[in-house]
């Protein structure tokens, strides 16, 4: 299938590690021009270098998401350094998923506000960009646990709060030709992310949350990534306002 990619321009939050370098790769091996950020400045500079082999261009900075003039700042001027955006890929977390103030705190200003503060930014760009050729897309990070929760946890909570404010941004914007939908992914296995630590520190946390897992594992980020770039291409210009679930049967919940 032609997802009708090539040659777009895209911005993501949070693209050196996990689910949100996953995506960068597959843009860019679809053919989208790239800009990127992250806080890890040899990170950033690797990630660079490696997806400007794939021929696209390709532009990372290091930048706080946390920060709300350095985001704004940074997509706005990603923006003119593209030609435009077709796409954004919302994705950092401060990985909040304790229920101190500080994990409150964080979860707040990157998992919440890093969104609401990026779409903000990125809109004028997206509409031009739908207005030209027809179509543009953002595409939110949630997680299972916005639905799913053992204790409390501001993770899940700001979680939960991106589906009800993501769905209300794609009715505002459906009339623009400028699409919004979620993934919420469930247990996701990275070599130096948070299942892997686990597995390494808390082997007892980890077996529970696997054996949680009817296929019997956990996703890679690549999973991930496949899904979020067909919700970013034109091949899905229909699709807005839904949360995909990818999670191999996790939850029990049924979606109606």
């Amino acid at each position: 299938m032609d997802l009708g990619l090539r040659g777009k321009n895209a911005v993501i939050t949070g693209a050196t590690r996990g689910i949100g370098r996953a995506i960068a790769d597959a843009l860019a091996a679809e053919g989208v021009n790239v800009a990127f950020c992250a806080r890890n400045a040899a990170q950033v500079a690797a990630t660079e270098n490696s997806l400007r082999q794939l021929g696209v261009n390709v532009f990372g900075s290091c930048v706080d998401v946390g920060d709300g003039d350095a985001l704004r700042t940074w997509i706005a001027a990603s923006g003119q350094r593209l030609g435009g955006i077709d796409i954004l890929i919302a994705n950092p977390s401060a990985f909040g998923i304790g229920n101190s103030e500080d994990d409150w705190k964080k979860s707040y200003d990157v998992d919440l506000m890093g969104v609401v503060r990026a779409v903000e930014a990125a809109t004028p760009f997206l509409e031009q960009a739908a207005e030209k050729t027809g179509d543009a897309a953002l595409v939110v990070l949630s997680s299972v646990l916005a639905a799913e929760t053992d204790s409390e946890s501001a993770y899940g909570a700001m979680k939960a709060g991106l589906i009800q404010y993501t769905k209300g941004v794609s009715r505002r914007l459906a009339p623009k030709n400028v699409r919004a939908n979620l993934i919420s992914p469930g247990t996701v296995y990275v070599e130096d992310g948070f299942w892997a630590n686990a597995q390494q520190h808390l082997p007892q946390v980890y077996e529970q949350y696997l054996k949680r897992n009817p296929m019997g594992r956990m996703a890679c980020p690549k999973e991930i990534a496949k899904t979020a770039v067909f919700l970013a291409s034109p091949a899905s210009s229909f699709t807005t306002g839904s949360n995909i679930v990818i999670d191999g049967a996790f939850t029990g919940r049924v979606n109606y």
